[in-house]
C-alpha cells in the first residue's frame, strides 16, 4: 500500500488559479548505494508524475534518479470545470499509485 497525501481545494471559482500539492512516501533507490552486504540495492524510483482534470492532463513531470525520498510536487492550474483531478506516478518495478480528488467550480 502506497501512501499519498493530496493537497487541493474543494471548490473555486471559474477562472481562478489554483494551487495543488502532491506528496508520495517512496524511498527511491538510487541504483548506485551498496547495502549493508556491500552489493549495490536495484534502482527502484518513480519515473513519471501526471495530473490530469476530467481526463485531460494538465501536468507532467519526469523524474531522475537523483530526486529526494518521498517527493512532493507543487504546481498550479486554472479551475475551468468541476470533476475529477487524478494524480498518477509510475515507476520501476511496475511500481504504480493513483489518487483523486474532486473540485467543485462555480
Amino acid at each position: 500500500m502506497t501512501n499519498v497525501l493530496i493537497n487541493a481545494p474543494k471548490t473555486a471559482k471559474k477562472g481562478e488559479v489554483i494551487e495543488l500539492k502532491a506528496l508520495i512516501m517512496h524511498t527511491m533507490e538510487t541504483g548506485f548505494r551498496p547495502g549493508t552486504n556491500g552489493r549495490i540495492i536495484p534502482r527502484n524510483i518513480i519515473e513519471r508524475f501526471t495530473a490530469s482534470w476530467n481526463g485531460s492532463e494538465i501536468f507532467r513531470m519526469d523524474f531522475s534518479p537523483a530526486i529526494a525520498a518521498n517527493p512532493f510536487v507543487s504546481f498550479f492550474a486554472v479551475a475551468s470545470e468541476s470533476g475529477k483531478i487524478t494524480f498518477r506516478w509510475t515507476g520501476d518495478e511496475g511500481f504504480a499509485a493513483e489518487e483523486s480528488v474532486a473540485i467543485d467550480v462555480a
